[in-house]
């Protein structure tokens, strides 16, 4: 059976008429161009923008109208926090000071490996203390020490508090804040600490605590410490506060101190004090995940003031440290994320809790301009939902 197949023959001439074309008006091209995010619901849109890196938000928010309506509902803020509260991208950044005359600096975003210029909000000198939990970032003069502010870096959201109580003139002044993302609250201690006069053993130390919920301070604690001091390093885990305390001398065995002081009781402060581990320099307490985290620096046996390496700890368990240091360093922590940082070098090293790796951040675009030149920051989370 010969195939149905059939072809249509063509003359050698034969050539096909070519369909016209011509540029299109002005008028037909408006009606043609029309953009895809048209196509798309807003509750849509707003899901696939949730996606982006909080860098990008903002830069979402100046491509039209639509856009910048979606990104700054308050039901995008909530929304971009729930995909981003348990994965990956979005850790903490770290600020960097660079110089201490203005809070100017340089802001590090882990996730994309990159710097940001930065300006933060309220703050007038570097040396300012820092405080931070969830979003929130609370600063505190380091002259009168009656300055106390709370803000979101992101949003440049700011408040003022009410001045603290108790003296103004202090040896040492311990900072910090704690956020309740589920009352949408946060609490600011401040732990103070003031030599008896002409007695050098003696220590007056009292915890003052600031309530968002009440917008007033109170005095949760005083008492006199023998033989110990405050400092300036504490944080707030679980309705605890713990604060490092240091030795003045007398029989005690160690150098350093931790207090652990439940802010729902009035006990005794040294009924709750903790040893440190070790000889240690630079100590910061941070909170990781609501778990208490130690960073210091591991003195020489024979010389503690030297640092041989950088050590953290955690409860019942060690993390063992790095290299041969011989100069202070700050160090900051959120999250799972470390940061460590020399005073003298804008070189910025990461810890990861959970990777248990070291890494060393991408370059900070600022360069040492002076030998003596000294370089500090901290770290805190990004966050839009979070309002002082």
């Amino acid at each position: 059976m010969e195939a149905e197949t059939s072809w249509t023959h063509y003359p050698y001439n034969y050539v096909p008429e070519a369909e016209t074309y011509s540029e299109p008006s002005d008028d037909e091209t408006k009606d043609q161009t029309f953009s895809m995010d048209t196509l798309l619901p807003d509750d849509l849109l707003e899901r696939i923008l949730s996606f982006l890196p909080i860098a990008s938000i903002f830069r979402a928010g100046t491509v039209c109208k639509r856009w910048n309506e979606i990104v700054s509902s308050r039901r995008f803020l909530w929304n971009f926090s729930s995909n981003n509260n348990n994965s990956a991208s979005q850790r903490p950044w770290y600020f960097m000071f660079t110089s201490t005359d203005d809070p100017s600096g340089y802001a590090y975003d882990p996730v994309i490996k990159k710097w940001y210029t930065f300006d933060l909000p309220c703050i007038e000198t570097s040396n300012w203390f820092v405080a931070s939990s969830c979003g929130l970032v609370c600063f505190m003069d380091n002259d009168c020490r009656n300055k106390i502010y709370v803000s979101n870096p992101i949003t440049k959201q700011w408040r003022r508090l009410i001045e603290p109580p108790g003296h103004r003139s202090t040896d040492y002044t311990a900072l910090s804040t704690s956020m309740n993302r589920a009352k949408q609250s946060y609490s600011v201690s401040v732990v103070k600490s003031k030599q008896v006069q002409g007695n050098f053993f003696q220590w007056e130390l009292s915890i003052h605590l600031y309530s968002s919920e009440t917008m007033t301070w109170t005095t949760s604690l005083t008492d006199v410490l023998t033989g110990w001091r405050g400092g300036d390093e504490s944080v707030i885990i679980d309705n605890v506060l713990y604060f490092l305390i240091y030795s003045t001398g007398g029989n005690s065995d160690h150098r350093h101190g931790l207090i652990a002081s439940n802010l729902s009781s009035t006990s005794s402060l040294m009924s709750s004090f903790i040893p440190m581990p070790c000889s240690l320099t630079c100590g910061r307490l941070m909170n990781l995940k609501e778990r208490l985290v130690v960073v210091g620096g591991i003195g020489k046996h024979d010389r503690p003031d030297i640092i041989k390496g950088i050590g953290i700890w955690m409860p019942q368990r060690y993390f063992q440290g790095f290299g041969e240091l011989d100069d202070v360093f700050a160090s900051s922590g959120s999250d799972d994320v470390v940061y460590i940082q020399s005073y003298g070098s804008p070189a910025l090293l990461t810890f990861d809790m959970k990777l248990k790796c070291w890494k060393w951040s991408q370059k900070c675009p600022v360069s040492k301009k002076f030998p003596l030149q000294l370089f500090t920051g901290f770290c805190f989370e990004p966050r839009l939902e979070i309002a002082p």
